[in-house]
This record gives structure tokens, C-alpha cells and sequence, in this order.
């Protein structure tokens, strides 16, 4: 699904350069669930946004689903991002004035689903979910767990191959943040590849291979005990 071949990218500025990735060259599996590690600062959240075609890399080639997609433009990367790809962020990232069902609607109205269709979407993730009894509540009216199962609630009601997961439990206490990882895992087993950016070692254990960065590049790669459970 993924294959990344020397990814480097520059930030510069009037007088200062610095390298966010240095020639990370890696594969993602279609159905895997695959953790990226590293300290503060190591260019995780840039991979992933490049991953996640919301920005592209500065020199190398970056294929997803076959496409090598390193210069393609915005128009080019909205158009195959929204129909493949779902975002869970640390920060839920919700609109605070759409209830929890509107919420979960949003994605299906861009892509041009019919009412009817989008009811009835929305309702059988949000009771996989187990959030429906919440769906006329806003966002300010949940915890902090209970807003995270929306937000992956929305990532994944368009049904994309690819969940890309930045730091997902990170606002969330311990018991929270198992439940998020749970339904990651779920989602995973019924075939969603997934992609988590994360500090917690707990939460990577849910992955079958754990990717380490480290001043941008890749230092070494971990299969997990979950990779001998779920091949």
C-alpha cells in the first residue's frame, strides 16, 4: 500500500534549514497496523503527513496504492486522500457547533453520498462504535474518550483503506486511551491498515511492527509479539 524511497523534507526559511526527514525509505503492507516512534522533534508527525498526502516531500518518491505520488499537486492529493484515507488526531479535532452525528456526517456529504446512505452509515459506525446513544450531543457535552470514538468514528465512515493515527491516546488516561487502542484494533482485524504516530511503547505493542525515527531517519524496525498473533 505504502512504499516511501529516500523521503527528505526541508523546512527552510530565511535563515535557518532544517532536515525534518532524511532519506527514510520504508513499506507499509496493505491490512498491517504499524507503529512509528521516536522523541520529540524526530519527524514523525511530518512522515505522517506526507503518508497521509497532506503535504509532499521536498526530494524522494513516495508510492501509495501503486501511484507514485511525490509532486502531485493539492487538487490531486485531496482527490485521492478523501476517498482512501481516514485521520484520528491527539487533539479530536471535532467542530464544536455539529453534534456527534454531524460530526460523523461530514466526511459522507464531500463525497457526495445520498441521505439516505449517509443515515445509514453514520448510525452502524457510531453503534460500532458504541457512542450512538450520543449522537445529538456536542462535542463539549462528551469525555475525553468518548470524543476520540467520534473522532474515529468520522475517520473511518467512508470506509478507507489506510487509518493514520497521530498520537491518538495522547489526551486521554490510561483507561481511555486502552479503549481507543481497542477499537484501532478492531478496526485493524477487519482489515483497515493502520498507521499510529506514538510515544507510549503500551500502544505500539498493539501494532505488529514498530518503525523507530530518530533526527529524521529511520534507526531500526521491531516486529511485535501481535505479528505472531495476527500474521
Amino acid at each position: 500500500m505504502i512504499k516511501t524511497i529516500d523521503l527528505t523534507k526541508i523546512f527552510r526559511t530565511d535563515e535557518v534549514e532544517t532536515t525534518a526527514l532524511n532519506k527514510v525509505s520504508m513499506e507499509i503492507q496493505k491490512g498491517e497496523f504499524v507503529s512509528i516512534m521516536g522523541p520529540s522533534g524526530c519527524g514523525k508527525s511530518t512522515l505522517l503527513n506526507i503518508l497521509g498526502l497532506l503535504d509532499n516531500p521536498t526530494d524522494g518518491e513516495y508510492y501509495f496504492l501503486g501511484n507514485d505520488v511525490s509532486a502531485f499537486n493539492e487538487k490531486q492529493r485531496a482527490r485521492l486522500r478523501k476517498n482512501n484515507i481516514g485521520f484520528v488526531f491527539q487533539n479530536f479535532n471535532l467542530i464544536d457547533e455539529l453534534n456527534v452525528y454531524e460530526n460523523v456526517e461530514l466526511p459522507l456529504i464531500y463525497l457526495g453520498y445520498s441521505s439516505k446512505e449517509r443515515k445509514n452509515r453514520v448510525e452502524e459506525v457510531l453503534e460500532q462504535m458504541q457512542i450512538i446513544h450520543r449522537k445529538k450531543h456536542f462535542p463539549m457535552q462528551l469525555s475525553g474518550g468518548q470524543q476520540q470514538r467520534v473522532a474515529v468514528s468520522r475517520a473511518v465512515v467512508a470506509k478507507p483503506d489506510l487509518i493514520l493515527a497521530d498520537e491518538p491516546t495522547g489526551n486521554l488516561d490510561s483507561a481511555h486511551g486502552e479503549e481507543v487502542m481497542n477499537l484501532l484494533d478492531l478496526l485493524n482485524q477487519g482489515g483497515t491498515t493502520m498507521v499510529i504516530v506514538t510515544h507510549s511503547q503500551r500502544d505500539a505493542e498493539y501494532s505488529q511492527r514498530i518503525i523507530r525515527l530518530f533526527d529524521g531517519q529511520i534507526i531500526n524496525e521491531n516486529i511485535t509479539e501481535k505479528a505472531f498473533v495476527n500474521p
